[in-house]
């Protein structure tokens, strides 16, 4: 069975960092690109960062660069999210999700992706 569960969530204050985890399971994480997702309370679903198979292709939105990492560990089957001076308007539930591709090289916000994860709820409160 195909899985992809994150976790790193929480609570925490403006300004404040959390690093999200994104592990899969039934498969091979190495031969999907990654992308993550973010849902705010009565807000469409948006893309946020996306990362290649080979890790040396990422993008992100423009209005978190800078402020969020996307890296990859294929040997743990495990993507990353670092969220670095969180505003409360990070509020949200985030999302990974992976796509098989041919190009290692390749990251796109705008695949459809075909697995995801249940999400993990990031509150930025003080």
């Amino acid at each position: 069975q195909l899985q992809l569960v994150e976790s790193g969530g929480g609570l925490v204050q403006p300004g404040g960092s959390l690093r999200l985890s994104c592990a899969a399971s039934g498969f091979t994480l190495e031969h999907f690109v990654i992308g993550w997702f973010r849902q705010a309370p009565g807000k469409e679903r948006e893309g946020v960062s996306c990362i290649s198979r080979s890790g040396g292709t990422t993008n992100y939105i423009d209005s978190l660069k800078g402020r969020f990492t996307i890296s990859r560990d294929n040997a743990k089957n495990t993507v990353y999210l670092q969220l670095n001076s969180l505003k409360p308007e990070d509020t949200a539930i985030y999302y990974c999700a992976a796509e098989s591709v041919w190009d290692q090289n390749m990251c796109d916000l705008t695949l459809a992706y075909d697995y995801w994860g249940q999400g993990t709820q990031v509150t930025v409160s003080s």
